[in-house]
């Protein structure tokens, strides 16, 4: 009998937000869908987005459950997304952003672990990471990320980073997890009123990562849409380049699906 080969499809939207399609499942990541122009004023600072998604909301098929790193930056979670959680029966986030959200919003601390079934019986194990917005001395968090796997092909593990720099949290998940596909938060996003630090991974932390796990695909994402990203495609393709690595990223466009095999 030959073995089963599975795949998983990823759909940058745009920003944050990408569609996860494995087997029947439909999951979004930080759901971003608010129109290009549109500004965020807050106490402290304002954040201002410059392109819209490459779906618009309406247009979205059923959503299983959304992957949300955080709640409490409209980068990560806008007003149209806000929307569309209200839609989705599974909304996975941190234990402050399920208090805040409420809904039925499911927190979790890193290493808790919630499951979605398939329409085929399938389990989907989903595990919180470790993550850290920023520097230690000005954490923008708190922020967590994801572990995908299917509990009958456990070597073949989806990681989606959330909002984090490279720190011994994002380090030891990568040492541990058999990492076949990495959705990292990248662009080195900086906001000058809170800090000149970067708030997420940088190109040179990208490569870090896959130095660290060699047999990973590195698929950046949040490198786009918003002012106060930092670091441009072309930057994080250089820096892939001067490492030899090029062959293990792939930069997605916006609407663009990537389609990979997702299996033990």
């Amino acid at each position: 009998m030959n073995p089963r080969v599975d795949h998983i499809r990823i759909t940058c939207i745009g920003g944050p937000t990408a569609l996860l399609e494995l087997d029947a499942l439909l999951l979004l990541t930080d759901p971003t869908f608010d129109p290009a122009g549109t500004s965020y004023p807050t106490p402290h600072y304002t954040l201002h987005k410059l392109t819209g998604p490459a779906i618009p909301s309406d247009q979205l098929r059923t959503i299983d459950a959304v992957l949300l790193s955080h709640d409490h930056h409209f980068d990560n979670l806008d007003l149209a997304g806000r929307d569309v959680l209200r839609g989705v029966p599974r909304v996975f986030t941190t234990k402050a952003g399920a208090e805040r959200l409420g809904d039925g919003a499911t927190g979790l601390a890193p290493g808790e672990q919630q499951t979605l079934v398939a329409p085929g019986g399938r389990e989907l194990l989903i595990t919180a990471t470790p993550a850290r917005h920023g520097p230690v001395d000005g954490d923008r968090g708190p922020v967590i990320g994801f572990t995908l796997r299917w509990t009958d092909s456990p070597e073949a593990v989806l990681y989606v980073s959330g909002d984090t720099v490279w720190y011994e949290g994002v380090a030891r998940t990568v040492a541990r997890e058999p990492v076949r596909i990495a959705l990292l938060f990248a662009g080195a996003a900086r906001v000058a009123a809170v800090g000149p630090a970067h708030l997420t991974f940088t190109a040179a932390e990208l490569v870090q990562v896959a130095r660290a796990r060699p047999e990973a695909l590195i698929v950046p994402i949040h490198i786009e849409g918003w002012e106060h990203v930092s670091e441009s495609r072309s930057e994080v393709a250089a820096a892939f380049a001067a490492a030899g690595l090029t062959d293990r990223l792939r930069l997605l466009e916006r609407g663009e699906t990537l389609t990979l095999p997702f299996s033990s």
